[in-house]
């Protein structure tokens, strides 16, 4: 599966807004948008003044690479969002937060989303007892995630506990922080969703 192999902080900078791909060095001053607030390339610090499409586009890119995902993914997760009962666009955050590889990281217990898909890949985490190394998996209300017991032990995860009393939990998980047990509790609202997403503009885009 193709994926993107560049230098994360170009993308930040392509927004124009941290994407938190790269943990906590996002919070220091070595992070590029606070040294560099122009988009990469010798064309970068041109000002230009977007269309309507342009906008939306941007909006749509940005919602793409904060979660990581790739365009024939991401459409596929708008057109299920568009047949659920609902707002589409909050539809589509609701699918985007539920992945396993986003849920691994609001729980606190990856530094950023390219490390908790990492993560996950490597067989760290089970759902609801089970093994799954799957960062798309959707979770669903009631399903439990938990940090696999062989894992614990490991150099990776002793430096993830030390800050992982830093996290906020978002109300929709549950979170038992000695046993490393995350728990779906309720389907995530727009409100706890904190990312500076406008999805009416993605849905606009993909209904032309």
């Amino acid at each position: 599966m193709a994926r993107y192999t560049g230098a994360s902080c170009r993308l930040c900078r392509r927004e124009g807004e941290r994407l938190l791909l790269k943990g906590e060095r996002c919070y220091t001053d070595k992070c590029s948008i606070k040294r560099r607030v122009y988009a990469p390339g010798q064309h970068g610090q041109q000002k230009k003044k977007l269309s309507e499409y342009g906008l939306q586009l941007r909006e749509k890119q940005k919602a793409r690479r904060y979660y990581g995902i790739l365009e024939g993914q991401f459409r596929k997760y708008f057109e299920l969002a568009s047949k659920k009962k609902g707002i589409t666009g909050e539809n589509l955050l609701q699918i985007l937060e539920s992945r396993l590889d986003n849920t691994v990281y609001r729980l606190g217990l990856a530094t950023s989303r390219p490390e908790a898909r990492q993560l996950v890949n490597h067989g760290h985490f089970t759902v609801n007892g089970k093994k799954v190394n799957i960062p798309s998996y959707l979770l669903k209300v009631g399903d439990v995630v938990a940090l696999k017991e062989k894992s614990r032990s490991s150099e990776k995860f002793k430096a993830i506990s030390e800050i992982v009393g830093r996290t906020t939990i978002p109300k929709w998980l549950e979170f038992d922080r000695e046993n490393m047990v995350g728990k779906v509790a309720a389907i995530p609202a727009r409100e706890d969703i904190d990312l500076p997403i406008a999805e009416h503009l993605i849905v606009e885009l993909y209904s032309k």
